[in-house]
């Protein structure tokens, strides 16, 4: 794993509306405190960085448009000049142009964390692959729910985590924690020197 100019950070879909009803019972309870660790040290070293929101078109949904839970749960909401992506459905490069964005600035690599592991981190991270990108998830800054299995019992949300970050792992990213990320990370240096993150923002066409 190599961070620089040419690697992006995505945060996927840290939303206030996972608390509601009918999201069942969450894993990691460390997620967002990794999650923001790995935004603080991103924006110091000024290295890209493109939100995603979930803007859900279910009737209901805790994360539609105009609901509370469609908001960013503490400190993760994007500052100033950051890009945000909003999409409907599990990929974040499905219906938006996230992948235009990224071509655009040359990213090759992208770092994913977010909600949830197995929906919707890890689909981002398949279509990623498959795209051409180098993939890495942090996984101790995802997270997973309870799932019913459909035949009247629970996949717990410690399993579900481990058997998705395995099978991507097996094929489609590198699957690292936040310590990793934050060692390799260059510290002090600015993707582009002497810029500040709203000056960079503008240079990509006010993103």
């Amino acid at each position: 794993m190599k961070l620089d100019a040419r690697t992006a950070l995505i945060p996927i879909d840290v939303q206030l509306g996972f608390d509601d009803p009918p999201w069942p019972r969450r894993n990691n309870p460390a997620m967002e405190a990794n999650g923001l660790r790995l935004l603080a040290a991103w924006r110091a070293c000024g290295l890209p960085l493109i939100h995603v929101r979930h803007d859900s078109v279910e009737p209901g949904s805790s994360l539609a448009p105009g609901h509370p839970g469609n908001g960013f749960r503490s400190g993760f909401a994007p500052l100033a000049g950051e890009a945000l992506v909003a999409k409907s459905v599990n990929a974040a490069f499905i219906g938006t142009d996230l992948d235009l964005r990224l071509r655009r600035r040359g990213i090759e690599s992208i770092v994913l964390f977010g909600i949830s592991t197995d929906m919707c981190v890890s689909t981002t991270a398949r279509v990623g692959a498959n795209l051409g990108y180098r993939v890495t998830v942090v996984g101790d800054a995802c997270c997973c729910f309870d799932l019913a299995d459909g035949d009247g019992g629970t996949i717990a949300a410690d399993d579900l985590q481990r058997a998705h970050l395995a099978t991507l792992r097996a094929e489609f990213a590198e699957v690292v924690d936040t310590a990793e990320v934050l060692a390799l990370l260059p510290h002090g240096r600015a993707a582009a020197p002497g810029s500040s993150p709203d000056e960079r923002a503008r240079g990509r066409g006010g993103q």
